[in-house]
Formats: C-alpha cells, sequence, structure tokens
C-alpha cells in the first residue's frame, strides 16, 4: 500500500471513525482503524462490535492495499502535522511509514486480516431526515434515557414512525423526553426500534460537523444504519419492548404556567447547591399573584428560596421535583420561554416550549 492524501483530508476522517473506539476493548485490533487504499480512494473503518463508523476520502493511491494502525496515536500524530500533502506506505514487518515534508514516522501495526468483518445491513424500512432535525431530536432526548444498564431497553432512544412522522423517545423511569419530527418520505412500513444511547451521541457528534444536508436511515431486524455524506454509522439494536410512556402523560392540567427559561435555570443553579444534601429536591410554589417560589429544604450547609415572575392560568398549585431533572431540559430545549402544566403534587409535571407543540418531557414528583 502507497498513497498521498491531505493531512487535512486525513485528520477529519481519523477523527470520525474514532468516535467508535471504546477504551476497554480486550481485543488489541478493535483499538486499530482499519485503512484500505483502493481506486482513487482512501477508507477507514472501525469498531468496537457494537457500533462501526465508516468513510473515506480523496487519495493518490499508487498501490492498493490495507492495514490497521493504532487509532489513538495515528490521529494524535496528524493532527500535530501542518496543512500539507502526507506520504502513507506500508513497509515489511507490518510498519506504517508516514511521511511529510518535515517529518517522517513508523508506526507499528496489525494485519487487516485480523480486522472484523464489518456486516452489511438489510435495508427494510428507509427514510430520510434533515441534518439539523435529527441533531436536535437526538440532543433534545438522549440525556434522558437511563445510566443503568440493568434494564436495557431504558438505556436507548426509541425511535419509532407512523406515516410521515418520526418520534424519539427516551426515559429512565424518572423523568421522559419524546421528540416529533416530520419527514417528506414516508418509511415503506411502520418503524420501531430501540437505539444504544451512546450511538446516538456519537452520531450528534458526526452530524454537528457536516452541514445541512439529509441523513438517510435503514433500519433492519437488528441493526440501524446512518449515511451522512461519505460516513456510514452502523449500530446494533437494543432487544425488547419500549414502555407504552404515552399513558402516563397527563392530557388535562389544573394549572399552566409560562416561566423565562434563563431566569428558572439561574434560580434552579442556586437552590440545588443547597439541596444536593436532600437527593436534589427542590419545592416549585405557584401562585395566582403571579410568582414562583423555589425553595430548598434545610440541610447540613443551609436553605435557599426564590421568586420568578411567571404567567399563570388555573390554581394555585405547588409540587417537589428533581432539580438536576429540570436543569437538563432547560440546559437542552433551546428555547426562551417555557410552560409548565401541573395537576397536584402526585401527577408528573410536564413541560413544553411555548412555541412549537413538537416536543414534550415530563418529570415525576418526588415525595414532598
Amino acid at each position: 500500500m502507497k498513497l498521498f492524501c491531505s493531512q487535512r483530508d486525513l485528520d477529519s476522517a481519523l477523527n470520525i471513525v474514532n468516535k467508535a473506539i471504546s477504551p476497554n476493548n480486550t481485543l488489541p485490533v478493535l483499538n486499530n482503524i482499519l485503512l484500505k487504499a483502493e481506486g482513487k480512494r482512501l477508507y477507514f473503518s472501525s469498531t468496537n462490535l457494537e457500533i462501526a463508523i465508516s468513510c473515506s476520502i480523496p487519495a493518490d493511491v499508487r498501490s492498493e492495499g490495507s492495514i490497521t494502525v493504532p487509532a489513538k496515536l495515528i490521529t494524535s500524530y496528524i493532527s500535530l502535522l501542518s496543512d500539507e500533502k502526507v506520504e502513507m506506505s506500508v513497509m515489511e514487518g507490518l510498519n506504517l511509514a508516514v511521511n511529510s515534508t518535515s517529518s517522517s514516522t513508523k508506526i507499528k501495526c496489525i494485519s487487516a486480516d485480523e480486522f472484523p468483518l464489518i456486516p452489511k445491513i438489510e435495508k427494510e424500512q428507509e427514510f430520510s431526515i434533515k441534518n439539523s432535525k435529527l441533531y436536535e431530536a437526538i440532543t433534545e432526548t438522549v440525556f434522558a434515557a437511563s445510566l443503568n444498564t440493568s434494564r436495557p431497553v431504558l438505556s436507548g432512544v426509541y425511535l419509532y414512525s407512523k406515516d410521515k412522522e418520526v418520534r424519539f423517545a427516551a426515559t429512565d423511569s424518572y423523568r421522559l423526553a419524546e421528540k416529533t419530527i416530520d419527514i417528506e418520505n414516508k418509511p415503506n412500513g411502520d418503524i420501531s426500534c430501540i437505539i444504544p444511547a451512546r450511538t446516538m451521541m456519537e452520531l450528534s457528534k458526526i452530524i454537528s460537523k457536516s452541514g445541512d444536508d439529509e441523513v438517510k436511515v435503514s433500519v433492519s431486524k437488528n441493526q440501524i444504519l446512518f449515511l451522512i455524506g461519505d460516513t456510514e454509522l452502523i449500530s446494533r439494536l437494543i432487544e425488547g419492548k419500549f414502555p407504552d410512556y404515552e399513558k402516563i402523560i397527563p392530557k388535562e392540567n389544573k394549572t399552566k404556567l409560562e416561566i423565562s427559561t434563563e431566569n428558572l435555570s439561574l434560580v434552579l443553579k442556586r437552590v440545588s447547591l443547597f439541596a444536593r444534601e436532600n437527593n436534589n429536591s427542590v419545592k416549585l410554589s405557584a401562585t395566582n399573584d403571579g410568582k414562583l417560589t423555589v425553595s430548598s429544604e434545610e440541610t447540613k450547609v443551609g436553605e435557599e428560596k426564590a421568586e420568578i415572575a411567571i404567567k399563570i392560568e388555573g390554581d394555585n398549585n405547588k409540587i417537589s421535583l428533581n432539580a438536576q431533572y429540570l436543569l437538563d431540559v432547560l440546559t437542552y430545549i433551546g428555547e426562551d420561554k417555557v410552560t409548565f402544566s401541573l395537576n397536584d403534587n402526585v401527577s408528573p409535571a410536564v413541560i413544553r416550549p411555548v412555541k412549537g407543540g413538537d416536543y414534550v418531557y415530563i418529570i415525576m414528583p418526588l415525595k414532598a
């Protein structure tokens, strides 16, 4: 294998495929990136056996071939070169020579024969979605997925479609986030699958830097493929049935509040300094005089009480909630104002952006 390519292209591709490298791989070859020179392109692949990422860049290929190179080392090294032409060639003894005008290095590699085969997905259902819309959907839902793997179905993002509508939902059983997106091309059949949260987080990093093109999504029985330009991300799906969450979203409310996102965030950050000693529990009390009182119980470090101006419809109401769960949605919702819908202190609180009804977030109350 011998080729010439741009340092900038090389650096960009390595950073993309690095996202599938796990720090605790048991197989040494899984810490490597597969490089394959073929035709007029250099192809890159990486996998941790759950996620596989592939992409390619243009290259002046003098002789075709393949090798696997340590991911962390090659990525760090290429990032430290100046923007110039880079020559790469495989030497005897499974060594990769990397030469530029100002430097030359030799990296010890592993044979490409040891690299696992990247599976080809059987495309059963397909649809396309704008990058910006998919990024928004991931950002506004994935944080609500469970970090505890004892219930695997809660450690992913639920994707399902109906007609020309696609929904993303995530829950850890204490809170739930759901985002609805309209798509132009209807999938050939309804889609219902659970995508690992890590897959969605890595996907969001890739699409955040890929402009506002479309992402092509293909779903099979146990795998999903995202195609973003020249980049492919394949992931396994989580087996199991996602909870039927729609019946726990309250359809009516006794109290509806409209609150500034920024003001509520600042108050919650202050109050949560004192609420940490008490499982992050904060009390919210809304009154018809247009005020929301946010307070903590007295703890070892003290207590805090603050007021915010609100618009209120309906009855006076109060509820105890987890401050961090509230702060999470205020961070990711991306709106100046939100509405709170409350029934009583034992029913879930429902939070939506004032503009746009395509997003809903619910938090289960804490014991007062």
